[in-house]
């Protein structure tokens, strides 16, 4: 047989095979595209995608754009403005270099190219076919930076286009490349969706490294993120990145490595960390790790796959080793302790977790399993019961069932008569009735001692000499039981109150608000946290940042209706304030100046404001700065009189007084921020803060508390356990 002679293909062939190589699916032409606008100095990257990028893949920035004298030969092979010399590639700092990408892609695919830089008068437009300008460049209206289409993606290769999988995996890879570029490319904004459908990815501009890795990924990888950096003299490279703690872990290793900002892969180093991390971690579990390494580009040759995503470089097996070492020396430090993180959230989302079946006659049942059944019920059966300690139902014309959730319609009519009980809070808080109009103002002042339960106002009597010690600012004795009541209710019509009692309603969680209002209290673990239960779920309370909510309502709902606690002796606002600039929670420097001096002009606003603090928040100052009173905002429970030094200079300092609303806010937060310190000692009415957690602040939060939806946000409710979850661990056991 003979030999066959040797024939020289066809450039035809040439341009397929290389095409082939450098665009072997979409993610890697999307690879190459976006590498292309980076090089563009673009800031906005928008991409879309159609049938996994076979059908149609778009990409849009807003770079620098193509001049009309190169759309002739923008798509020709080996065409690029980053080159010029093969000693440039030693040094090339850009991402492409070859200018093979646009070349390749029209040889498999049609192409549409529109461009327009910052001196054009007009955009143009170019199709092109096999590297070939198919007409003249058409002139048209467009924003500065470049839009690039390919359609039909290997249309004229059945075998490679038969090869590739599903649409969804190949969008879920073009979504990957476009992810990992978004990560660590922060500066630029990032956008990828569907044809016809909204973003899935979005990032944006001047955004950071962290910032898109919680966007993307999610808060549960953002939150365990440690910050790497390492600088090698030596071996002349330096590596930044963020990697997870111990406290994270996945069944798939997420690793995200840019070399010299060159989206690349390197099985060595991957496996080296992975092993690092096989130490602290659970069996089959592995770290998310997102690494940028810059060598020196003497020593990295890039030139070595067709699609780049491998690169060699000198001194490789010491570089990975020094940085796993590296690696491992930082997770060592910061495993010190170990956080276990509960999901902050909205009790009864989950739907396993509360069970509710109505039937047809809206009768309501009970899922009869037992891991959906409440063990306490807050109107059943209670140890209180037999101590005569009653609680008052919310909707007294109609029970509640702990187990049950309302519908739209109840939660709508029982929210607006809450909010209507809201109006007459004050008489509710204070169990009293309002008295008659004409009743004498003289009369009240000088009734006698009572030592009747309605009587609730109290005389506060406080040391008339405070020292710089913190020990010695305590009550010289009990609080006795003068009358001291306002006679009549006083309806607010300041539009600023009427706005921020408007903004707190709207702003109110129905969940939660359900979630407080059917509570059943477990127990006190200090005071400022608590245990509740909601239906089939244990929840931890942080006690301090939900009064402070409640207090700033009640100082909003009440305004202009307070009730007092008069001190016996009347303290001097200074002589206060210079107790207050000595703790360390002022913050006071020598630079703030001598305390002294601060000390008076605290003394002077306070009593400036005066007359309106005693109008409007029963907060008396007499004319020579003597503080005389202070008001009560929840009955049965007294501040702690340790704040009292550092709230009055917060008044002073962190109260807006030029503007209505804004100064009644930031009172009213001010405020409450001082009641929601639960003091650890005993009250002035001898009660625990145990007691007055259980029996007289949560009680109110059943009864008043309006949640806001930031309470989803801040972890002031975490959930524990609840018995449905538990139920699954008892059944693998």
């Amino acid at each position: 047989m003979d030999r066959k002679p040797i024939r020289k293909l066809s450039q035809e062939v040439i341009n397929r095979i290389a095409a082939g190589e450098v665009i072997q699916r979409p993610a890697n032409a999307l690879k190459e595209l976006i590498e292309n606008s980076l090089d563009a100095k673009a800031s906005n990257i928008q991409v879309t995608v159609k049938n996994g990028g076979l059908k149609l893949l778009q990409i849009q920035d807003n770079g620098t754009g193509i001049r009309k004298e190169d759309f002739e030969i923008v798509c020709e092979r080996f065409t690029t403005s980053k080159l010029q010399e093969f000693e440039d590639l030693h040094k090339i700092s850009t991402y492409g270099f070859r200018g093979e990408a646009l070349a390749s892609i029209s040889h498999v695919a049609h192409l549409t190219i529109i461009s327009k830089t910052k001196n054009d008068i007009c955009a143009y437009q170019a199709e092109y076919c096999d590297s070939k300008l198919k007409a003249k460049p058409k002139p048209l209206a467009g924003n500065q930076g470049t839009i690039i289409t390919v359609e039909d993606l290997f249309y004229n290769m059945n075998v490679r286009r038969n090869a590739l999988r599903s649409p969804a995996e190949e969008y879920q890879k073009i979504s990957d490349v476009v992810t990992k570029y978004a990560i660590h490319n922060a500066l630029v904004g990032f956008a990828l969706k569907k044809h016809g459908a909204n973003n899935d990815i979005r990032t944006p501009v001047n955004s950071t490294h962290v910032e898109n890795i919680r966007l993307i990924y999610g808060s549960s990888i953002a939150r365990e993120l440690l910050d790497f950096n390492l600088e090698n003299d030596n071996l002349q490279f330096s590596c930044s990145g963020y990697m997870t703690n111990v406290n994270y872990s996945t069944k798939k290793f997420q690793f995200l490595l840019f070399i010299n900002h060159r989206l690349v892969e390197s099985p060595s180093l991957k496996k080296c960390i992975d092993a690092v991390y096989q130490t602290y971690l659970p069996k089959n579990s592995h770290p998310f790790v997102y690494l940028s390494l810059e060598l020196n580009p003497n020593n990295v040759d890039i030139n070595v796959h067709p699609t780049k995503h491998e690169v060699h470089f000198l001194n490789e097996t010491q570089v990975v080793e020094s940085i796993a070492t590296a690696l491992e020396q930082k997770l060592l430090g910061s495993n010190s302790s170990r956080v276990f993180y509960t999901q902050s959230k909205l009790p009864g989302l989950q739907i396993e977790t509360r069970e509710t079946l109505r039937d047809k006659d809206d009768s309501r049942k009970v899922a009869e399993s037992p891991k959906y059944t409440v063990r306490t019920d807050s109107n059943l059966q209670k140890l209180d019961k037999f101590f005569d300690v009653s609680r008052k139902n919310i909707f007294p014309d109609k029970p509640q069932d702990a187990n049950v959730s309302l519908t739209e319609a109840e939660y709508d009519k029982h929210h607006a008569h809450f909010l209507q009980q809201q109006e007459s809070f004050e008489d509710r808080c204070l169990d009293k009735t309002v008295q008659d109009l004409n009743d004498s103002p003289a009369k009240a002042a000088t009734e006698q001692p009572s030592n009747d339960a309605a009587d609730k106002s109290n005389v506060v009597s406080l040391q008339s000499q405070i020292s710089a010690s913190q020990e010695a600012k305590k009550c010289e004795k009990p609080l006795s039981k003068h009358l001291i009541k306002k006679i009549t209710r006083v309806d607010t019509k300041l539009t600023s109150v009427l706005q921020l009692r408007k903004s707190v309603e709207e702003n109110c969680h129905r969940t939660l608000r359900e979630t407080f209002a059917q509570h059943v209290f477990v127990g006190s673990i200090s005071p400022s946290q608590a245990l509740i239960q909601y239906n089939t779920q244990l929840l931890l309370c942080n006690t301090k940042l939900i009064l402070e909510e409640l207090f700033y309502q009640l100082v909003l709902y009440n305004f202009q209706n307070f009730d007092c606690y008069r001190f016996e002796n009347a303290m001097p606002i200074k002589d206060l304030a210079l107790l207050g600039l000595d703790l360390p929670d002022t913050g006071w420097t020598e630079e703030d100046g001598p305390k002294e001096e601060l000390a008076v002009r605290i003394s002077e606003i306070l009593t400036e404001k005066g007359p309106m603090l005693r109008e409007y928040f029963s907060i008396n100052i007499g004319p020579n700065g003597m503080l005389q009173s202070l008001p009560i905002l929840l009955e049965n429970y007294i501040p702690n009189p340790l704040g009292v030094p550092l709230y009055l200079i917060r008044l002073a300092t962190e109260v807006d007084w030029e503007e209505e609303k804004k100064c009644f806010d930031s009172f009213a937060r001010e405020t409450a921020m001082f009641y929601a310190n639960v003091s650890s000692d005993t009250d002035e009415n001898g009660k625990s803060w145990k007691w007055v957690t259980e029996y007289v602040l949560y009680p109110a939060l059943k009864e008043y508390f309006i949640p806001s939806r930031r309470f989803t946000q801040n972890a002031a409710i975490l959930e524990i356990a609840n018995l449905p979850n538990l139920y699954k661990v008892f059944e693998r056991c």
